[in-house]
């Protein structure tokens, strides 16, 4: 049998309504309408997944490359152009014939596949599309091409994002920091420090059974918070380059989950050929990413070396920089600079990606030169930067 290539995930999920009854049906789902001759053609709700689909998977032109012939089965204008289905049409068709999981599938690759940018950018559809990482990360690539109005809407994405963001990553946050300082030891034999668990734990050998009796050759005593915490610094620096959309999204959030943590002075800078420090912005992060300008050049130096003039006690700061590690600059000046703080006693991390995939895409070569010169180098989740940092604080 011979059909149109389809993008392989969202046809064969199951939808809230009927599904094809019979393995003939998915393969004519899967196949397209050429396959018909010999699976029958598709039952009605099989036939409505089957134009939603074709109205997003049959505009990839790989496939007239290869000469495939479209299905068919989606009204058309005519010819071999685009389906006369419009955008709101399509989005009310997948919602009602497709679970949710796959509806974020099919709003992801519309959005980042095929460039459908009327769905972040056409008022109508603003006010219908439910909001997702996928529809914030469009948002912030498009939000300089929109009037007032649209802005205003798509603003809604924005908060509602960045509200569940906050939700789910300020606890993880919160707990990282905070579960670090609980029970470290103290030299200082107060009273009301005593750690009777580790205590008893210490001196179990010198129990005597007979007596029932512990003996307690070393006791041990546990730290209270300090009300005056030596002061570390976080300086996190994020490219706006188009690839890093979804780091910089969370490296806003992750900023204000940090932001007025005892011991912790947060800095918030961005880059691209410029650097503009956001510290300012970091308790809005709605407002902020609502500046944040994705796209451009990269001067990644430029930005280490105005991290450089922000330190204030070198042994005590963090220089995260979240970058993809293209360099439009002078790469010689990066290493050199990155060399300079860490033989001064800032920890410099290199973070190809900091969002909850962590899956980074990066310059190998010039991370690797990064790493020679002392930086650690990977990508993180939030709440695995929060334990670094946390780690750092409990020294």
């Amino acid at each position: 049998m011979t059909g149109p290539d389809r993008t392989p995930g969202p046809q064969d999920t199951p939808g809230p309504g009927p599904m094809p009854d019979t393995g003939l049906e998915r393969w004519r789902l899967l196949l397209g309408s050429a396959a018909e001759r010999h699976t029958g053609p598709p039952s009605p709700a099989a036939a409505g997944r089957d134009a939603a689909l074709d109205w997003l998977y049959g505009r990839d032109p790989d496939l007239a490359r290869r000469g495939v012939r479209r299905s068919g089965t989606t009204p058309r204008t005519g010819g071999d152009g685009p389906s006369a289905l419009t955008t709101i049409d399509w989005l009310d068709d997948i919602h009602r014939l497709f679970p949710k999981e796959t509806v974020e599938r099919l709003e992801r690759d519309a959005v980042e596949r095929y460039a459908i940018q009327e769905i972040v950018t056409d008022p109508a559809v603003l006010e219908r599309v439910e909001p997702s990482p996928t529809l914030l990360r469009a948002v912030l690539r498009t939000k300089h091409l929109m009037n007032p109005e649209v802005l205003r809407l798509a603003r809604r994405i924005v908060e509602s994002v960045v509200a569940q963001l906050l939700a789910r990553l300020r606890p993880e946050v919160r707990r990282a920091l905070h579960g670090n300082r609980s029970h470290r030891p103290s030299r200082i034999p107060l009273a009301r420090d005593f750690d009777f668990r580790r205590t008893v734990r210490a001196n179990l050998a010198h129990y005597q059974p007979a007596e029932r009796r512990l003996l307690i050759e070393r006791a041990h005593f546990r730290s209270r918070s300090q009300r005056r915490m030596t002061q570390w610094q976080l300086i996190l620096l994020v490219d706006q380059s188009g690839s890093m959309a979804g780091s910089v999204i969370h490296s806003a959030v992750t900023a204000a989950c940090l932001w007025g943590l005892p011991g912790l002075k947060t800095h918030l800078v961005a880059f691209d050929t410029q650097v503009v420090d956001l510290t300012a912005e970091v308790t809005d992060p709605v407002e902020l990413l609502m500046r944040v300008q994705l796209g451009g050049g990269t001067d990644i130096a430029r930005a280490v070396q105005y991290a450089a003039g922000l330190v204030e006690n070198p042994r005590r700061t963090i220089v995260a920089l979240v970058t993809d590690f293209y360099e439009g600059g002078d790469p010689y000046r990066l290493v050199r600079t990155v060399r300079a703080l860490v033989e001064q006693g800032s920890t410099v991390l290199g973070l190809a990606a900091l969002d909850e995939d962590a899956d980074p895409y990066y310059d190998r070569q010039l991370a690797g030169r990064l790493a020679d010169a002392g930086a650690h180098v990977g990508a993180m989740t939030p709440g695995h930067l929060a334990e670094f940092v946390a780690e750092r604080l409990g020294r």
